[in-house]
């Protein structure tokens, strides 16, 4: 019997679980899954025969030891920041690891070791990154195999709340850690368009977008990611001249955020003196000029340049920023009070379902001819344990950690998912499982 270890026990492990789960008695697998709550780890088993819970705390390393040292293969859904003690366990005891986290320049480290030890330790194969990095490969692969040159890439996800779902003026819920929503974009964004490098300051960045259209879905709008550039030699596309990667939202959201980014909303470096007893009202003023006799609501429309009555106005009222409800913080930096009122309007209602949206677009030349090539997946989440977000990082997880244990994947070292022998069989069992990729080509 093989013993899979999962370490987190979280809601993007939800279907990862049910995946492993259900597969065991035909792999006989045994999983144990760790988490500093055993009882959401139990709750996530639910009676199963071939799960056992346990507490786990991995700043306890005696405790990461012991259990590494007994799995066949390690499954980490910990937060990104604690990956790397995980896989130095994994490298001492010589036990292949899989996880969705981008490569922390501490797990790069460990490639050597891994190789010495005949381990792999597979990361950023969840949904962004993950799928992304699948679905994309794919497609270039395809591209130069037909003896075409890429010359332009732009891919974008989003993670909102489903259409018939979609009922607030912000047109967006919170599906993943609200704290990441509140400070994304932080930094400088860069990207190459046609040759020139553009890198967009973070004031700037929610002023920046581009639209686009997804399958029956509509039009949606894209920020820029933070950088683009390193992409290149991901995808080896060192001298393309148009790399862009963003986040999707629905038209008007960037804008209204923008008022956030403005006032200083978002920021984490400070905290507001008495935040428990200010209001929200008082909040928003506090970052406005001193002008006593000027209602706070004129005073913010026309300190980001808009009118009273707008779109943006409605969007700002509609989250309460100009109550007098008193904010009960202590101690809390502007973006934890933002997070704060977020909460109180972002959340899922309990029958709602969310939605994950990724698209790439190729421009693909020969012999002087361009097409676009538009590669574009929309999933919608079956329940609030089975989201969406749970569904498309859990699955690749999961197919992985399988596919390593039948001899599937047989690559060492530290790697992500962009060699065929890893994408071709992930990407074909998501099919399976309805995440797939609809393609559209014309000549340009």
């Amino acid at each position: 019997m093989q013993k899979i270890l999962i370490l987190g026990a979280g809601l993007s492990a939800s279907s990862l679980i049910k995946y492993l789960l259900e597969h065991s008695e035909q792999y006989d697998w045994k999983i144990r899954i760790g988490d500093l709550s055993k009882e959401t780890a139990e709750r996530k088993i639910d009676g199963h025969a071939n799960g056992e819970a346990f507490k786990f705390d991995v700043s306890n390393k005696e405790q990461c030891h012991e259990e590494v040292a007994k799995a066949d293969i390690v499954v980490s859904m910990l937060p990104a920041s604690m990956h790397f003690t995980v896989a130095e366990a994994c490298v001492e005891h010589s036990k292949n690891m899989v996880t969705a986290s981008y490569v922390s320049k501490e797990i790069q480290g460990l490639k050597e070791k891994a190789l010495e030890k005949d381990i792999l330790i597979l990361n950023e194969i969840g949904v962004d990154p993950g799928i992304d990095h699948m679905s994309a490969m794919q497609v270039i692969d395809k591209i130069r195999e037909g003896g075409s040159e890429v010359i332009e890439f732009y891919s974008s996800t989003g993670g909102l709340v489903a259409p018939k779902y979609d009922n607030n003026p912000w047109n967006y819920k919170f599906t993943w850690n609200p704290r990441n929503v509140v400070l994304a974009g932080q930094g400088s964004s860069m990207y190459i368009k046609r040759g020139r490098y553009k890198y967009i300051p973070y004031n700037k960045l929610f002023d920046r977008i581009i639209r686009t259209n997804v399958l029956d879905y509509g039009e949606f709008e894209i920020y820029p990611n933070r950088d683009s550039l390193k992409y290149r030699g991901i995808y080896g596309l060192d001298d393309i001249p148009s790399m862009y990667r963003g986040t999707m939202r629905r038209p008007g959201f960037a804008k209204a955020w923008n008022v956030f980014v403005q006032l200083g909303c978002t920021d984490d470096s400070y905290v507001i003196e008495d935040s428990a007893n200010m209001t929200y009202r008082q909040f928003t003023n506090s970052f406005l000029k001193y002008e006593p006799n000027i209602r706070v609501e004129k005073k913010l429309a026309d300190y980001v340049g808009i009118t009273e009555d707008s779109e943006i106005m409605y969007k700002l009222r509609w989250l309460g920023m100009f109550k007098d409800e008193v904010i009960g913080l202590e101690a809390a930096t502007p973006a934890q009070i933002l997070q704060h009122i977020l909460l109180q309007k972002w959340v899922l209602d309990k029958d709602d379902k969310d939605m994950i949206v990724m698209q790439h677009r190729f421009i693909a030349k020969k012999e002087g001819k361009e097409r676009e090539i538009i590669s574009s997946m929309v999933i919608e989440g079956d329940d609030q344990v089975h989201t969406a977000m749970s569904m498309t990082v859990g699955y690749p997880v999961a197919i992985a950690t399988k596919l390593i244990l039948t001899g599937k994947i047989t690559a060492k070292g530290v790697k992500i998912p962009i060699d065929k022998a890893i994408y071709e069989p992930v990407l074909e069992e998501l099919k399976g499982l309805g995440i797939q990729f609809i393609e559209e080509e014309r000549d340009l």
